[in-house]
């Protein structure tokens, strides 16, 4: 393994997995191989991700050791998945079907076992009762066989070596009884309790993958919102091409009732945009000209002509489903514990088997007793409910809660949020609008025009929203602004340039106090409108006596829906501080309206991380929020980032949470489903050792029949599945309260 070989990491598709222990075997697999730093196996989603630390391994290489360990592997493809589901839900018919036959075969055998309990004595010939039984155990059985000998081969166990040990020892026991008995009707047989068996695991397993699908509904329904061809217009034609064709920059055409192909933007035309299924917000959107909009959203009435900006891979909704998809196919930390459970249960529970066998041997003498509650022991222990407990809650919980528009990056990102007790947000552009007015400027030796004729001067060019307002107001003036010298930026204070051999600076108040310049007459006009909430700036010349020459005040509104959040966010005990390089008037006068714990002003781009790493230094977990490039360090160094997906690239790929709308209420609906799904998962977990030690004791002890065991197992693993799926009822406190 070679240290400076750069990271790299694949995603594979795992076919043949069962159970808890199956993935386990794959991951030990994996990680066994010289090079590979991490695998991690999801058993719900079926998946392997593997990070390797040099450049020599192969995805070849990672599937000849899956198969070796029993399991096939193939790359995913991003581009099939239509196919995908075209597939899954064929696989899904055959269970079905395989079911369907099992419990026909069955029901023949199990009936003259339920006229018992009612007083009526008869039962089938042994004969036939061996021909009902055989095609279940050999054929729709045979699965269990070809899996347990892989896992056999491999050194491990799984649950389809527990049912083929189990049935066949039952279905063994009464071949030897017919044979004995020369097929008279009073042997003891027990065709039915293995046929029950297997047709119970078919069932369940059937009904498992129905319930796996839908904890998918969210990708499903993001991937269907992926055209597959596009109108383009070049000069005066106009070609349907396929959506892989399509490059940045080509014009396409989008008529009403359609969905948008591409990321871009809106040449002509007007319309109103539903993105419901990319951010959650139910209104549509209206956008003209010059508007951005994004691929899969779906058009209403008007046609839009709209320049492509991004395609395929790189469309908002290709990494929306991206991020979905790595959440649901990561591990929760509290997975850990299912692996280490699960290495050693299969072992376990063959040993008991056996110990169960010769106790009943050894204790009754009755041989046939002890192998039936052998055969019990092996059923019920069946681990399949523990594999599924925490990657079907993720998968429903990710899922819902994108569909409300909020994406989460992983599952340690869930976890680390719902221990979140202080929120950090970044004031402007998260707790405001972002976009913010000049409503005053203060000369002092000049008229106003000059002073805004040369701060926009200086910050032509610029996107910072203070810039921005003042650009604004000087182009609804019709100034015209002189050519600039020497400009340069300092982080986090302003600019410095040369206009018509002036030196000039633009800044926050901390870059007058370093460069020793006082306010002067202005003090008490900056302090009133610092008082009423406002941002200030300052305009001064350097020289041989150094001035200011002007004030600048800037007003930005608060976000809609910020008071009521943070009261949300108190009531989940959430204890909110807000971190900013506004001037400390400004930042206190907006965080007494939203009613906020804490306020830490002033504060320096490259310093709000050490001011992050302080709040840390208690027993806090720290989440933070914000939306631009300067807030990405901050971010990263809070226990969970969460980014507005209107903010910069690199704020939401440093977040561990993204916001897909400017809907602070969101933050608190994000908490509640971090809450609810590990709820769920902790459920899930109590539920799979519950049925396992209750069961496990009951089957040793000759108190459970192997029928009754198979259907507890089978059970087990539908409940759990059944249970993660509730969550696809959460919705938004908000939206809640609208429809009640």
């Amino acid at each position: 393994m070679s240290s400076n070989s750069p990271a790299r990491h694949f995603q594979l598709k795992v076919e043949g997995m069962t159970c808890a222990s199956c993935a386990g075997r794959v991951e030990r697999a994996l990680r066994g191989m010289e090079g590979v730093a991490s695998a991690n196996v999801n058993l719900a989603t079926e998946t392997a991700r593997i990070e390797v630390a040099t450049s020599t391994i192969a995805t070849s290489d990672l599937i000849r050791v899956i198969g070796k360990a029993g399991y096939s592997a193939t790359v995913p493809n991003s581009h099939a998945s239509m196919e995908d589901t075209k597939n899954v839900l064929q696989r899904q018919r055959r269970e079905g079907q395989a079911a369907l036959i099992a419990a026909l075969l069955s029901t023949p055998l199990v009936v003259p076992m339920l006229a018992d309990f009612a007083g009526q004595h008869w039962m089938l010939p042994g004969w036939l009762q061996w021909a009902l039984a055989t095609p279940v155990q050999f054929w729709l059985g045979a699965r269990f066989y070809m899996a347990g000998w892989k896992a056999v081969k491999a050194r491990s166990g799984n649950m389809d070596l527990l049912v083929a040990l189990g049935t066949s020892a039952g279905y063994g026991l009464s071949v030897y009884e017919v044979l004995r008995t020369a097929g008279a009707d009073m042997g003891h047989y027990y065709f039915e309790a293995s046929a029950v068996v297997i047709t119970l695991v078919l069932a369940g397993k059937w009904l498992e993958g129905r319930a796996k699908r839908e904890t998918m509904a969210a990708i499903h329904a993001l991937q269907s919102l992926r055209p597959q061809q596009a109108l383009v217009r070049t000069g005066n034609t106009q070609t349907l091409r396929p959506i892989d064709a399509i490059r940045p920059g080509d014009h396409v055409i989008v008529k009403p009732g359609e969905q948008i192909p591409v990321d871009g933007r809106v040449l002509d035309g007007s319309s109103e945009v539903n993105e419901a299924m990319l951010t959650g917000e139910s209104l549509p959107v209206a956008k003209h000209a010059g508007d951005k909009v994004v691929g899969g959203a779906l058009n209403g009435s008007g046609l839009l002509i709209v320049e492509t900006l991004a395609v395929g891979s790189e469309t908002t909704l290709s990494r929306i489903i991206r991020l979905v998809e790595d959440a649901q196919a990561a591990k929760a930390p509290i997975q850990q514990l299912v692996d280490k459970v699960s290495a050693v249960f299969v072992p376990s529970v063959l040993v008991l088997a056996l110990l169960t066998l010769a106790f009943w041997t050894w204790y009754s003498g009755d041989v046939q007793q002890a192998i039936l509650n052998a055969v019990s022991v092996l059923v019920i222990a069946c681990p399949c409910a523990l594999g599924l407990a925490t990657p079907t809650a993720i998968m429903a919980g990710t899922g819902v809660a994108a569909s409300h528009g909020i994406l989460v990056k992983d599952a340690e990102a869930l976890e680390l949020l719902r221990k979140s007790t202080v929120l950090v947000f970044d004031k402007t552009g998260t707790l405001t609008e972002g976009k913010p007015a000049l409503i005053a400027s203060m000369p002092v030796g000049i008229d106003e025009s000059e002073l805004l004729r040369l701060a926009a001067a200086l910050q032509r060019g610029s996107e910072h929203p203070l810039a921005r307002a003042i650009l604004r107001v000087a182009e609804d003036r019709a100034l015209s602004l002189p050519a600039i010298r020497n400009l340069q930026a300092v982080p986090g204070r302003g600019l410095v340039g040369e206009i018509e051999g002036r030196t000039l600076q633009l800044g926050s108040s901390r870059m007058m106090q370093e460069l020793g310049l006082e306010p002067g007459m202005l003090r008490s006009d900056a302090e009133r409108l610092q008082r009423q909430g406002n941002s200030v700036s300052w305009l001064a010349e350097a020289g041989k006596e150094p001035r200011i020459i002007g004030l600048f005040a800037f007003g930005d509104q608060l976000r809609s829906g910020a008071r009521q959040a943070m009261e949300t966010l108190h009531r989940q005990g959430i204890e909110t501080v807000m971190l900013t390089g506004d001037n400390e008037g400004s930042a206190r006068h907006v965080a007494a309206q939203l009613g906020m714990d804490k306020v830490f002003a002033n504060v320096l781009p490259g310093d709000k991380a050490s001011v992050i790493r302080r709040l840390k230094s208690s027993t806090s977990t720290v989440a933070m929020i914000g939306d631009g490039i300067n807030d990405a360090p901050a971010l990263a160094s809070a226990d969970i980032g969460i980014a507005m997906a209107t903010g910069s690239d690199v704020a939401m790929l440093t977040a561990g949470i993204t916001l897909m709308r400017c809907d602070l209420l969101l933050i608190g609906s994000a908490i509640d489903i971090s809450h609810k799904t590990y709820a769920k998962i902790r459920q899930n977990l109590f539920w799979a050792f519950f049925y396992n030690l209750i069961g496990i004791p009951l089957a040793a002890t000759g108190l459970l029949s192997p029928v009754f065991a198979g259907a507890a197992m089978a059970l087990s693993s539908v409940s759990v599945v059944s249970n993660a799926l509730l969550l696809r009822r959460w919705k938004p406190e908000r939206q809640t309260e609208v429809e009640a």
